[in-house]
């Protein structure tokens, strides 16, 4: 700003702002790793229409935060770990903090300084830039005045600390020093420490693990701790981190749960039920103020769900389901019934999202389909169809609609161009939809405008699938 007038109004909103009591809640990450983006005031708007007031972000988006600006929405946005060892601090600070900071701006209040990169998977490789990172920021931060209102924080994995019981935990002895500097850090600047539980990945890679200790229901293999006894994998878990950070002298330190979450597709247990009463199960126990055992009365600060959308361009190499996250669809559109306790007894869909017109690439009736493997493995390549491998939604659907979804797959993706449903022949548009029971079959969407002739599907009609199987018996009797 230019002005004493300008600086003084600024430092008044801040004051203003921070004096502000802040109450927890459910926020939800919003990832951007998706081959099928709607226009970020679209995802704004439905944040809006939900009542979510906190939204975490894995970057600092300028289109995704100037959308953001006057909503009151807290933010978090964050430096991705490729960036932690070359990043310029005051550039950073300057250029996705101050510039959207200030009346009518985003509610920027947190800085995550890289994404759990203490992961055992990582071999150290980011562990020894994180604190540098965090103290030219915060001297950064200083600089801007902006210290005593955007916090930086770190989300960790649950990886960073163990124990057989959750009285007993400690962080990796190869992290120590370390996460003894980054407490103490936290500490003296008055941030919480962020983690990421995930009860899925704990059920997922090991098949001796209690399915029901997993959600909130309570559990027939419960865990017993001297004087306490441990009903699900949350509790266990968080106040296996309470324990942890007790050792090394912050037993009070606030905790926010950076991402948690199940997801619906991709592998067996991934699906809409698993997911919503995991889900509603962790809304509801958090939102009790119950606390846990090591915690009692004082539940996590905040709780970010993962996710809000599904990310279909996420990579796989954890598992397929990585792709299938969200609480809604690509589109914004509920995959089904969660009050998150924010005041609408359920979720609310995305308005106005710009589809592509309504067709779809299948595999041709006529067409002798021995040669499509090649067609296969580019557009399953390039596409998303994890849904067809095992566990997932499409894995019942015959040879044919196979070929037809990874056709379609890749015709979304790319924007419904005329060339990529041709596979040398063997593909061809289609105006009826061949979604089949739950497998959906997509129509892409944009965050560019359309013409008036573009009109949003009419997805999961009944006349398009009544329609659309009897189509497709009439081809199988035929071929």
């Amino acid at each position: 700003m230019g002005s004493g007038v300008g600086v003084v109004a600024l430092f008044i909103f801040f004051l203003l702002l921070v004096t502000h009591e802040v109450e927890s809640a459910i926020g939800v990450n919003w990832g951007s790793l998706s081959l099928h983006k709607m226009r970020p005031s679209t995802v704004v708007d439905l944040l809006k229409a939900n009542k979510i007031t906190k939204v975490k972000l894995f970057d600092s988006n300028p289109d995704a935060l100037r959308a953001l600006m006057g909503t009151g929405i807290q933010v978090m946005v964050g430096i991705p770990n490729e960036m932690l060892s070359t990043f310029d601090s005051d550039l950073f600070v300057q250029q996705n903090l101050s510039r959207f900071i200030g009346k009518n701006g985003a509610d920027i209040r947190y800085v995550a300084v890289g994404n759990e990169p203490f992961l055992t998977g990582y071999g150290g490789q980011f562990q020894n830039y994180v604190v540098p990172a965090m103290v030219n920021l915060q001297q950064s931060l200083v600089k801007a005045n902006l210290a005593s209102y955007v916090k930086l924080v770190v989300p960790c994995n649950a990886d960073a600390y163990e124990s057989n019981v959750p009285s007993q935990g400690m962080f990796r002895p190869e992290l120590t020093l370390i996460m003894t500097q980054l407490v103490s850090f936290l500490n003296s600047n008055g941030s919480p420490f962020v983690v990421n539980i995930y009860p899925f990945l704990s059920l997922y890679g090991n098949s001796d693990f209690p399915q029901d200790y997993a959600f909130f229901e309570g559990s027939s293999h419960p865990v017993p701790d001297g004087p306490n006894t441990y009903y699900n994998a949350f509790d266990g878990n968080f106040d296996t981190l309470v324990a942890a950070l007790t050792k090394l002298g912050y037993g009070q330190m606030p905790i926010i749960i950076g991402e948690i979450g199940w997801p619906t597709d991709g592998a067996v247990g991934a699906n809409l039920t698993a997911a919503r009463v995991f889900n509603q199960g962790l809304i509801s126990h958090v939102l009790s103020n119950k606390g846990t055992p090591l915690r009692p009365g004082s539940p996590p600060a905040d709780v970010y769900l993962f996710g809000l959308l599904d990310e279909g361009a996420k990579s796989t190499l954890p598992g397929n389901f990585e792709r299938h996250w969200g609480i809604f669809s690509f589109d914004g559109q509920a995959k089904y019934r969660l009050n998150l306790g924010l005041g609408n007894r359920g979720l609310k869909n995305a308005k106005n999202v710009q589809y592509l017109p309504s067709r779809w690439c299948v595999a041709h009736p006529s067409k002798d389909m021995t040669q499509v493997g090649d067609h296969l493995r580019l557009a399953c390549s390039e596409a998303d169809c994890t849904t067809l491998n095992d566990g997932g939604s499409c894995s019942q659907l015959g040879e044919k609609d196979n070929i037809s979804y990874a056709f379609n797959s890749y015709y979304q993706m790319q924007m419904q161009h005329e060339k990529s449903c041709d596979f040398d022949g063997l593909g061809m548009v289609t105006f009826l939809d061949p979604s089949v029971g739950d497998c959906r079959f997509l129509v892409g969407v944009t965050d560019k405008g359309l013409s008036s002739s573009a009109e949003p599907m009419a997805r999961w009609s009944i006349y398009h699938i009544c329609i659309g199987v009897l189509i497709w018996g009439f081809w199988t009797l035929t071929i």
